[in-house]
């Protein structure tokens, strides 16, 4: 056996790691900037039903091609098939997991009339900014602001996306979960509609908090995301928040190791 070899394998998978990062990240600001301009010119133009719909769709576009390109040139591996299964079942509060800046790509890339509730730094972050305020995305400043938006957009048959945590998962995968906000309890409650959540899973905590966008990733990089359990609209936001918070837990925890584990066993 010719273990000389390998030491070279490893410094050129290395090497390929960091071009796929510089790839990756180049990619989505690419995507991202290319739709900007637009945004911009459109939002204040545009009649509300239209853009918002324009805005939906450049965004579930945009970012499946992007995915493609992770697929392609980076070394990703996804399996995001079971959001299909949502497209066409109206409005509901979609509840995932935190554990990565790309959860919520991956899942506005197969939902067309997603909303996402998302940081107000974000929302004014000139990268994503534009595009969001078009696709009317819905900004988590002010409790009661966000409730009573996502509420109308609810109304009008949209999906909101949310991330109980309020944050990307400290320390994934060792701890799998944040404590969760009352925000989507309190969502759910305003807009009498029921709760699907998501099980999202990585195989590295790449881009999770405390990663630096400079870091190369550990390739290759799988994620999946499963159907969790869809909750009937609840009537107590604190009790609810309890009982999606232990669901969660039950479900990230060591007696459902992630399916990358499942697929390898």
């Amino acid at each position: 056996m010719n273990t000389s070899a390998r030491p070279a394998t490893s410094l050129l998978w290395g090497l390929y790691e960091h071009v796929a990062m510089v790839v990756g990240l180049a990619s989505l600001a690419v995507v991202c900037l290319s739709w900007t301009p637009l945004a911009l010119l459109l939002y204040p133009v545009l009649p509300h039903r239209f853009g918002r719909w324009l805005g939906r769709q450049a965004i579930m576009r945009g970012f499946r091609l992007y995915v493609g390109i992770l697929r392609t040139l980076c070394a990703c591996r996804f399996d995001l098939s079971a959001l299909d299964a949502l497209r066409d079942q109206g409005p509901m509060v979609i509840a995932a997991n935190h554990p990565s800046l790309l959860d919520a790509v991956l899942i506005t890339s197969r939902l067309p009339d997603a909303v996402c509730v998302m940081k107000a730094e974000l929302m004014d972050n000139p990268l994503f900014g534009a595009g969001a305020r078009l696709a009317r995305y819905v900004r988590n400043d002010n409790l009661l602001g966000a409730v009573l938006r996502c509420r109308a957009e609810l109304r009008q048959g949209a999906q909101v996306v949310i991330f109980p945590e309020g944050t990307r998962t400290r320390n994934y995968p060792a701890n799998p979960l944040n404590p969760l906000l009352r925000s989507t309890a309190l969502i759910a409650t305003r807009a009498r509609v029921p709760v699907q959540t998501l099980i999202v899973e990585f195989s590295s905590p790449y881009l999770g908090k405390g990663w630096p966008l400079w870091r190369r990733p550990q390739l290759p990089l799988t994620c999946t995301i499963r159907l969790g359990h869809r909750f009937e609209a609840p009537r107590n936001a604190r009790d609810f928040t309890a009982e999606l918070e232990a669901y969660f837990r039950r479900e990230l925890g060591p007696d459902h190791p992630p399916a990358t584990a499942r697929a390898a066993a």
